[in-house]
């Protein structure tokens, strides 16, 4: 492990994205398409170093030309790859998505017959390093299967030892944060009700937990923003981020402080990187220590930006585009 603490490590879900070069149109019609990084984690890693934070993931891809890429991107974008390892026998996944502003942007996984991503093994993970992070992020997607679902828990566990300790700050500190994005893919749950009960111990372990309403949903079982946050909160987290689309975002946290932040308004082209924009800002936020309504406000923005714009993990911004907006008020 370095000496020098990662700012952000983010474990779980990887693959290639191919999105349609022509809006409006279904992939059986579509006759060209874009080659992009994408997953979750790794996307949000992406918009971290964007940010300027010291970055590295923690995932899986097959051993084939689509892993290579994958690696070689992450490495462009300025994340560490060296926990990036290939599993034979397994493909890397692709994803494909058909864009139909602003808000109908379905996704098609490839991930048969086991994504390589989880396949990631508590004896191969620098646990060590996960330990010693600033942030921590995992996903929801990561409690899926075994054996990512163990070392996803053995991982949090780790985490959750520090903040027994006090190691884990307020978002108005300089501390660590451990965050569970809740990342629902029912097309990789046989139950809804399973996952709700690994969810539950993953939350046990986190000190911030992001997620959509629908997510929330299966989280806590609650939909409505505030009683979903406060459930969260019960759940065992300092900081409950609710996202909610068109009405803004929701963040509560434990000490009181309570942000409600309206949406940047946006003409989308393609929505599905956002609220990994949204994630890698909020990490910024975070490490920067920032009262928690700039937080919200900058990571919205970043989130805005991602939405106009056709890619994921290319399309990430700099911090000089996320002041832009939020001097300007609208992307």
């Amino acid at each position: 492990m370095d000496e020098v603490p990662y700012d952000l490590i983010t474990m779980g879900r990887i693959g290639v994205d191919l999105y349609p070069l022509q809006s409006g149109v279904s992939l059986a019609e579509v006759s060209s398409f874009g080659k992009f990084l994408g997953g979750s984690p790794a996307n949000v890693a992406v918009a971290g170093a964007r940010l300027g934070r010291r970055v590295a993931a923690v995932t899986r891809t097959g051993r084939d030309p689509f892993g290579e890429y994958l690696r070689a991107e992450l490495g462009r974008f300025g994340v560490d790859a060296r926990w990036v390892t290939p599993v034979d026998g397994l493909p890397t996944p692709i994803t494909f998505c058909e864009v139909f502003p602003p808000d109908h942007f379905p996704l098609y996984f490839y991930r048969q017959p086991k994504a390589p991503d989880l396949e990631l093994r508590e004896d191969e993970v620098d646990l060590a390093a996960i330990r010693a992070a600033r942030i921590f992020w995992v996903t929801g997607t990561g409690l899926c299967a075994q054996p990512s679902r163990a070392t996803t828990l053995a991982a949090l566990r780790v985490r959750g030892a520090l903040r027994v300790r006090g190691a884990d700050s307020a978002p108005a500190g300089s501390g660590s944060f451990t965050v569970f994005d809740l990342d629902w893919r029912p097309m990789f749950w046989a139950d809804p009700a399973e996952a709700r009960a690994h969810y539950r111990e993953a939350l046990a372990h986190a000190t911030v937990a992001v997620g959509n309403i629908d997510e929330c949903e299966v989280a806590t079982g609650e939909r409505e923003p505030r009683a979903a946050a406060t459930a969260l909160l019960r759940a065992g987290v300092e900081l409950a981020v609710v996202k909610q689309g068109p009405d803004g975002v929701l963040a509560v946290h434990r000490d009181g402080a309570v942000a409600e932040v309206a949406p940047v308004p946006v003409e989308v082209v393609n929505g599905l990187g956002a609220g990994d924009a949204f994630g890698g800002a909020l990490c910024h936020g975070l490490l920067a220590g920032w009262e928690l309504e700039r937080v919200m406000r900058y990571a919205n923005a970043a989130g805005a930006i991602v939405a106009s714009r056709l890619a994921c993990s290319a399309a990430m911004p700099f911090p000089a585009e996320v002041e832009r907006v939020l001097e300007g008020g609208r992307v």
